[in-house]
């Protein structure tokens, strides 16, 4: 390797000082290479001895007495020094160094002695650069070529290499300098192409354990990886300068992936034995065995960065999935009831999921969990409903339930579930309507099959309205079957609830109950025949005092009329009017004079006034009543026409009933009966 010309003139210099003098001057410089210094310049120095002042200070002076040149060539640049009309000054330990230029020179002096007197003036220091390009020398690429690909071949073979990392990234940088780093790119993507071709193809051949293969492909994707990574450590100023400046180049670390992508698709075998390998790999894992995932997850994520996951390997994978669920679909259909092939399938589908989280790419999530609820549900819907849907019911299968819920909702079988759960509640409850020998406990039954109904679409149904309607439909068909015997029996069974002497229900639980049976109302279409069955209860319980709480009765009157309107409960209302008129009016009577002076003794009587309006139409009826009773409805219908003129009263004494209160040998005794059973008793 040459070097460059360089010369130097010393025409003639000199300096002086009071303690020591020296002279010198000298320009240097240089470039870097491998191997050396090819652009190395070197210049001669003279040196001047120095002598030892006698005290510890030294003052330093500079004089110019004659023309003093300095001429460089180095690379293509001159530089003149001229030292000519160099003016130097010293005083108070300071020298100060003028000129036209701009630079100033400050040197402390540590002596303590008088400065040196000023010198003359001098012409300032000038440098002159000439415009010219510095040139490589001659075969500078193919000897800088020889270090790199020496480097490049011992990073394949994972060896030392030759050269410092740091030389070889000077050597990529001089070459991009130069404008050699399109062939630089060319030869670098050769040689890696050599080593990629080379490497796939020991891979033919190699051992028949897959698991083997599959870890020797693994090892050689992650050689390649850190190889590139290093080349391009080494090559980073090319990867800046040349690749960004030039379009359509790759990366080195791009380019490095497309050839060994496409020498993969050059090996065949290489590739198919791979993508085989993981499947079988997969498949046994879901049949239960330990696999290493980690060799999965490296290898996939090798497709992933080659580009070819999904034409490759996805789409094969999902094409096996596909007969691997359908086979089992049916085997675990025949051989499992409906919770445990539920359960079943909940599993398969959270292993699926796990699987995309662990080493497939999350872009197969989707058709994955599509492929495997499809298999196993979408296709086994109808079989599900029809093997075990009305076991579930009716075993309130509460957890199992909410499973097939949730699994249906998946597939978007909500109809085919709703359907079921139609022709569930319908048959069920016709079984009860329509069995006459079981109404005495029809109401509770529709009661208790309603509560179920309702816990399961709170806990199980999620609340959903679809089905909540769904419910409501077919209650109101099967209670409407026998027309209007269940309106009948609801008020039959709100006569019982509310009439006195049932014991162990608190007010709560009262409400709560004529809450549950409000609801079988509203799906009554007959609720006239409930509103004449209901009146006519009711006025017994009020005629006969033998309502359990008055409260209640005026609770139930209200949620009538929140539920029908005020025009339903309006007879109703008039009823319990006519009860508290009645209290005064008896309150009155006992303190009028009538009262006070004609009533027979050893009676009590009690009067209700009823507005026929109001109440259910009785036929009158005739009876002989005892004396003192008649006595006792003349001076009481005398009392009342006094007060309220122009009124009409006529006795319904089929409502009427007494106490009467009789001596035994074993003790007095109260009996209560009807007036009919009093006329006969008076014949005794």
């Amino acid at each position: 390797m040459s070097h460059p010309k360089r010369s130097y003139n010393n025409t003639s210099s000199s300096s002086s000082s009071s303690s020591g003098s020296g002279s010198g001057s000298g320009v240097g410089g240089g470039v870097g290479g491998i191997g050396g210094n090819p652009f190395q310049t070197t210049s001669n120095t003279n040196t001047s001895s120095m002598k030892k002042a006698k005290s510890q200070a030294i003052s330093c002076s500079m004089e110019k007495n004659g023309q003093n040149n300095h001429h460089y060539e180095d690379f293509g640049t001159s530089m003149i020094v001229d030292d000519n009309n160099l003016k130097s000054e010293s005083q108070f330990g300071v020298i100060d160094c003028t000129s036209q230029n701009p630079t100033t020179i400050v040197a402390a002096n540590l002596s303590r002695k008088k400065a040196t007197p000023p010198q003359p003036a001098k012409k300032p220091l000038v440098i002159k650069f000439t415009k010219g390009k510095p040139k490589p020398p001659t075969n500078f690429e193919e000897t800088t070529w020889i270090v790199l690909k020496s480097a490049i071949n011992a990073i394949f073979l994972k060896q030392r290499t030759p050269s410092h990392f740091e030389d070889l990234y000077q050597a990529v940088d001089s070459l991009c300098i130069h404008k050699m780093g399109g062939d630089l790119y060319q030869r670098i993507e050769k040689e890696c192409e050599a080593h990629i071709c080379r490497v796939l193809q020991s891979l033919v051949g190699q051992s028949p354990d897959l698991v083997v293969f599959l870890s020797l492909v693994e090892n050689c994707w992650q050689d390649l990886c850190n190889q590139i990574m290093m080349i391009r450590g080494i090559a980073l100023v090319l990867d800046t300068t040349y690749v960004k400046q030039t379009s359509n180049v790759l990366s080195l670390w791009d380019m490095g992936l497309h050839l060994f992508r496409r020498h993969l698709s050059l090996c065949p075998e290489v590739e198919h034995r791979t993508v085989t390998g993981m499947l079988r790999l997969i498949e046994k894992e879901r049949l239960g065995e330990a696999i290493d995932r980690t060799l999965l997850n490296h290898l996939l994520k090798m497709f992933t960065a080659l580009g070819i996951y999904s034409e490759s390997f996805e789409k094969p994978f999902l094409e096996c999935t596909t007969e691997f669920y359908a086979a089992e679909g049916v085997k675990f259909m025949q051989l499992s009831d409906v919770p445990d092939y539920l359960k079943h399938v909940e599993l398969r589908l959270h292993e699926e999921h796990e699987r995309c989280l662990l080493y497939l790419d999350s872009s197969t999530r989707k058709p994955l969990v599509a492929t495997t609820e499809r298999q196993l549900l979408e296709r086994h819907t109808s079989a599900i409903l029809d093997k075990g849907f009305t076991m579930l019911m009716d075993g309130n299968r509460i957890e199992d339930l909410r499973r097939l819920y949730a699994l249906f909702s998946r597939v978007n079988a909500f109809e085919l579930l709703r359907q079921a759960l139609s022709s569930y509640i319908r048959g069920t409850g016709q079984g009860l309507i329509m069995d006459e020998e079981k109404d005495k406990d029809l109401v509770s039954s529709l009661l208790e099959f309603k509560a179920s109904l309702d816990m399961i679409w709170e806990e199980s149904f999620s609340r959903n309205d679809v089905f909540s309607n769904t419910i409501k439909d077919a209650f109101e068909h099967l209670i409407n079957l026998r027309q209007n015997r269940p309106a009948e029996l609801i008020a039959k069974f709100l006569d019982e609830k509310l009439r006195a002497g049932n014991k162990g229900t608190s007010e709560e639980e009262l409400e709560g109950l004529l809450d549950k049976v409000l609801v079988l109302f509203r799906f009554i279409q007959g609720k006239d025949v409930f509103e004449a069955f209901y009146k006519k209860d009711l006025a017994k319980r009020l005629l006969l005092g033998k309502s359990a709480s008055i409260d209640a009765e005026k609770s139930m009157i209200s949620k009538l009329k929140t539920e029908c309107g005020s025009q339903f409960t309006n007879k109703l209302e008039g009823m319990f009017k006519d009860i508290e008129l009645s209290k005064e009016i008896n309150e009155s009577f006992r303190q009028s004079s009538q009262a006070r002076t004609k009533l027979p003794s050893g009676i009590e009587m009690s009067v209700h006034v009823l507005t026929t309006g109001y109440w259910p139409t009785y036929p009158p009826m005739d009876v002989r009543l005892p004396h003192e009773l008649n006595v006792y409805q003349d001076i009481f219908k005398e009392f009342y026409l006094s007060k309220y003129s122009g009124r009409r009263l006529m006795w319904q004494n089929s409502l009427g009933h007494c106490v009467l209160k009789a001596e035994f040998p074993k003790g007095r005794k109260e009996l209560a009966v009807s007036l009919f059973q009093v006329g006969l008793l008076k014949f005794l």
